[in-house]
Order: C-alpha cells, then structure tokens, then sequence
C-alpha cells in the first residue's frame, strides 16, 4: 500500500508527483533583489524530486516591503530575468514543481541579517521607512508610518504586478504571505492593526486588505494554477 505522502495530488491544473513540499525558506543573499548563481545552486538541487513542490523564499513585491537590503523581490524586469534564469534551469534539469512566496515585511522590515543579529537598521546602514496598518512598531524596532487608505490600491497592484511576473517566470503555484507578523498578517491582528477605518476593528474588516490582495492576485493568475495562502495560526506580531 502507497502512503498518502508520496502520492500524487492535484491543485487545479497542477498534478504533484508527490506530497512533500520544500518550504520558502528566506536566503539573505539575493543582489538588488536579483537571484544569483547561489539560487540556481540551492532551487536547482531541491528540483531533483525528493519534494513534488518546491516555493521559492519570501520574495517581495517592492523594495520597502524587504525585511532586509539582501531579500528578494519581484517589482524590476532585472528581478524577472534573474528568477526566470533560476527557474528555466530548474525545469530543464530537475523534475519538481515550482512555486514563488510573495510578500511584504510591513513593520518587520530595515533590518540587518538574522545571521547578523537581525536587528533594526541604523540610519548610517540606509534603513528605509517602513509601512504597516498602525504607526506600532514590532518590540522596540522603527516605528511604521500608517498606510493612508489611498496608498492601499498602490500595494494591492504591486501584489497584482508580482502575480504577473511570477506567471511568466514559468511559476506553477503562488503562496501569498499571510504569516509571521509581516503586513498581511499586520492587517489581520488586532495588535498591529488599530485603524478606525473600514480596514480596521472587527474581524471582518481587518481581513478586508488581505482578501482584496488575494482576489487581485487570483484574477491575475492563470485559472489552472493554484495559489493560497501562508498563515502562521499564531498571532506572531508582537
């Protein structure tokens, strides 16, 4: 009898050769947000098929959105060509399925390194302002400018934008980041998120951001491929 984990499963139009997933696990190495030889070194080796899938790490959907200068992000054609380089090489020679995480840090983001000491940006490093729901900062790190309600359609196309970069890429499957205290997850958490708008207060409204996020993206990505989202099921913000 086969286990369930090394079956194949279906998500749309995507067919799994098995259940094992390689988790998006951030590299802090990427060059102006461009993935490098290293990245064709790490995706390459996790594409010979000990995991059906395998998602590229938190990849961001513009500049402020990085939790650090060496993160990843998909907003330039330079970011596109240098995933597609990643990703061509994968598929030529590997056999597993290939997905991308995008995200924004929000407030977790103008840091140092986690090998570093994963600490705030000093001014002198280029630390850059950070954006979140509230103007609350995460412990004792930068505090966030509030999004304004106008700024919002802005991030929602920067999502949009991305989703349409990861498709040409040759991307089979999108996560959205809903988890680890980065915005979407700011949005979600009555800590982080103490807007007295139509995005803040109830429940149901500070899911309003994150499902508006997610339609968009949806809409823009290929019916037949799968996407979802990243929920860390703990309020993991403060």
């Amino acid at each position: 009898m086969t286990s369930a984990l090394f079956s194949p499963i279906s998500l749309r139009g995507l067919t799994l050769t098995n259940r094992i997933v390689v988790s998006p696990m951030c590299q802090y190495i990427s060059d102006n947000g461009n993935a490098n030889d290293w990245h064709l070194m790490h995706y390459g080796s996790f594409s010979l098929g000990a995991g059906g899938l395998v998602i590229t790490e938190a990849t961001n959907v513009n500049p402020v959105g990085r939790i650090t200068h060496k993160c990843a992000t998909l907003c330039t054609d330079e970011n596109e060509a240098a995933l597609k380089r990643v990703i061509d090489f994968c598929k030529k020679f590997g056999v597993a399925a290939h997905g991308i995480e995008l995200a924004h840090a929000g407030r977790k983001g103008s840091t140092v390194p986690p090998a570093m000491g994963g600490r705030p940006l000093k001014p002198e490093e280029d630390a850059w302002e950070t954006v979140a729901p509230s103007a609350l900062p995460f412990a004792d790190w930068h505090v966030p400018r509030a999004l304004t309600k106008a700024e919002l359609p802005g991030l929602v196309d920067d999502f949009v934008n991305a989703t349409k970069r990861a498709d040409r890429v040759g991307y089979d499957l999108v996560e959205v980041h809903f988890g680890h205290g980065y915005l979407l997850h700011q949005f979600l958490s009555p800590l982080s998120n103490q807007r007295t708008d139509e995005y803040g207060g109830s429940l149901e409204n500070r899911m309003r951001f994150p499902l508006e996020v997610f339609a968009a993206m949806r809409e823009a990505w290929p019916k037949d491929k799968p996407m979802g989202v990243r929920l860390s099921v703990t309020d993991w913000v403060d």
